[in-house]
């Protein structure tokens, strides 16, 4: 037993001789196309974002060596030519043959790799999505006297490389020669290739031409001069129609030098859902990164779409979206803090135009302006909500009633409305998204002002009482009302108020509401749970049938003296104010409106038979 371990531990102590592992090429090729990047569209950005890191690696050496990018179509085969700084063979056989090598590793150039737009090395590689062979033909700028090298590869994985005489390039620099593999020539044709160069390279800082025809067009349009800001205003709009289809409503300078960030963001001329993710365009360094750059705002700026470009920001491994991290935090908070400053100063300067976006984004700002004391205190006097005084501002209202009240939700708001106005009483309509925190907030922008949730006590004590004498008269019917709707948790009160036309109010509130929930859930349990929601019992208020007693409806109703005909009436008046009220009708409510119609349909039909009391 022993031995046996010995001979096991020293078997496990045996060095191991590594291995290398094998990659096949066209199934990275295929991974590649399929799962890296969104579309075969990318090999020209990573042809241009080599040629554009050579010219930068050759410039920082040489700052007066040209920076020029040729490409060039021709049927199924393409050419990209750069001035940059070239390679010898040794870097070809240690960088373009090494995948997940990056060229920007070689010696000397390493304190100048932050302005390189690539840092994933995986370079011509991506190529190979539409290409079935690469021939690259460079001369290095760093080693005088070195020769022309050839390297050619295919993506079966083998490649070959040859020195050239000085005739083949006399120049440094790189030349890359694609064939198109089966199916993709599309990709390489002049036309593709021109929209493709112009979309991706229209911001960098070389002379980048596809033939004749430039790319580049620089400087960007939001840093050229304009003769004035109307100028400006139309050149901004111009650009967002043909960038993004549609004409803006204004444009926001995004300039935030620390954060390395240039452009301008541009407000949408129509309505759109906060949930709905904005996407963006990026452009890192000049080349553009993604055009669906969903973090680069805070949520709440859903009513703009930014143009950028940035040299801070990093990119994913696909460079098709950004990296979450510090920087893009602060990127983001940084532009945030320019669309809130532009909100400002509409509010300060140019009250027609912020009018006129509010009229269109209202909900963003509120967004805004719920977490951000400054912005409410600002928006305030410009915000819309509905009120039962009109489409006003919270601090218009505030100067008209000394409470604030508000609902929470809309149906609870159309249930008072009416009746609240009628008694002087002032609500806002809280339903709204953010609203009834917005109004909720008030007191802290608004020192003094008292803000209070409207509540059926609250509309129930505003109503006013009749005279003692004319509600005992009616006590016979009020008990028999009271009896007939306590089974659906309904308490009946009788009040005074107006409208006169209103002959009954069904008031309730969140709390009643849950507890006949919660007594519906009880009746139709086990015995186990019936307990559990038993004990769950609580104090809440019941909803209550408010009957006007200055209704000329209600004063007939409450001279019938028929128990039968009284309980008809109640049901009836009861399904009324439900379906005014705009709640949601339970199975018992149903029931109680189709037993009400019938029994009046009953009563009316046998009314000359000479039944007690007769027609209301």
């Amino acid at each position: 037993m022993d031995s046996m371990t010995s001979q096991s531990s020293q078997a496990s102590q045996t060095p191991q001789s590594p291995h290398t592992f094998q990659v096949d090429l066209r199934g990275l090729v295929d991974l590649l196309s399929h799962h890296l990047y969104s579309s075969p569209k990318v090999y020209l950005r990573e042809l241009l974002q080599n040629a554009v890191d050579a010219i930068t690696a050759r410039r920082a050496e040489e700052p007066d060596a040209p920076a020029r990018v040729r490409l060039s179509a021709e049927g199924d085969a393409l050419r990209v030519e750069d001035s940059g700084v070239g390679l010898t063979e040794s870097d070809v056989h240690s960088l373009l043959a090494t995948i997940g090598r990056s060229s920007k590793r070689a010696d000397g150039l390493q304190e100048v790799r932050s302005d390189f737009l690539g840092q994933f090395g995986i370079g011509l590689l991506a190529c190979f999505v539409v290409a079935e062979r690469i021939r690259v033909v460079s001369r290095s700028a760093r080693t005088p006297g070195a020769a022309p090298v050839e390297w050619t590869a295919t993506d079966d994985g083998s490649y070959t490389v040859r020195t050239l005489p000085d005739e083949a390039r006399p120049e440094p620099g790189t030349t890359v020669h694609l064939v198109a593999r089966p199916g993709a020539a599309e990709w390489l044709s002049h036309a593709r290739v021109l929209s493709l160069a112009r979309d991706f390279g229209a911001l960098l800082p070389y002379d980048v031409r596809v033939g004749e025809e430039a790319v580049t067009d620089l400087p960007a349009p939001w840093d050229r001069p304009y003769p004035s800001p109307a100028t400006r205003r139309v050149a901004l709009a111009r650009h967002c129609h043909d960038l993004f289809g549609f004409t803006p409503l204004d444009a926001i300078e995004l300039d935030v030098p620390l954060a390395g960030v240039r452009g301008v963001a541009y407000v949408l001329p129509s309505a759109v859902s906060p949930a709905q993710r904005a996407g963006h365009r990026v452009h890192l360094k000049g080349m553009l990164l993604t055009e669906r750059a969903e973090q680069l705002l805070p949520e709440w700026a859903f009513f703009v779409r930014c143009v950028l470009d940035t040299d801070s920001l990093r990119p994913t491994a696909s460079r098709e979206s950004l990296y979450e991290d510090e920087t893009l935090a602060a990127v983001r908070e940084a532009l945030g803090d320019r669309i809130r400053g532009w909100l400002t100063g509409l509010a300060a300067g140019d009250p027609e135009r912020l009018a006129a976006f509010l009229s269109v984004h209202y909900l963003g700002v509120k967004s805004l302006a719920r977490h951000d004391e400054e912005m409410l205190r600002t928006m305030l006097p410009w915000l819309p909500f509905e009120t039962t005084d009109g489409r006003l501002s919270l601090e218009e209202f505030a100067q008209r009633h000394p409470v604030v009240h508000f609902t929470r939700t809309v149906e609870e708001y159309r249930q008072v409305a009416p009746i609240a106005s009628a008694q002087g009483v002032g609500v806002v309509n809280g339903g709204y998204t953010y609203d009834s925190e917005l109004v909720e907030a008030l007191p802290s922008v608004r020192p003094g002002t008292m803000v209070a949730e409207l509540d059926a006590d609250t509309v129930t004590a505003h109503l006013d009482a009749p005279d003692p004498d004319e509600e005992l008269a009616l006590a016979g019917f009020l008990s028999a009302a009271r009896a007939k709707l306590d089974p659906l948790g309904c308490d009946v009160v009788l009040r005074a108020f107006h409208p006169l036309s209103v002959p009954a109010l069904h008031l309730d509130d969140r709390s009643s509401r849950h507890e006949q929930a919660r007594a519906e859930a009880e009746e139709q349990a086990d015995d186990l749970w019936a307990g559990i929601l038993g004990s769950l019992r609580g104090s809440a208020p019941r909803a209550r049938l408010v009957l006007n007693h200055l209704n000329p409806l209600i004063r007939r109703i409450g001279a019938l003296h028929d128990p039968e005909l009284i309980g008809t009436a109640t049901e009836s008046l009861y399904g009324q104010a439900l379906l005014m009220a705009q709640r949601p009708l339970r199975p018992a409510d149903s029931a109680l409106l189709n037993r009400a119609f019938l029994g009046l349909l009953e009563w009316a039909t046998h009314s000359d038979s000479g039944q007690e009391g007769g027609r209301p």
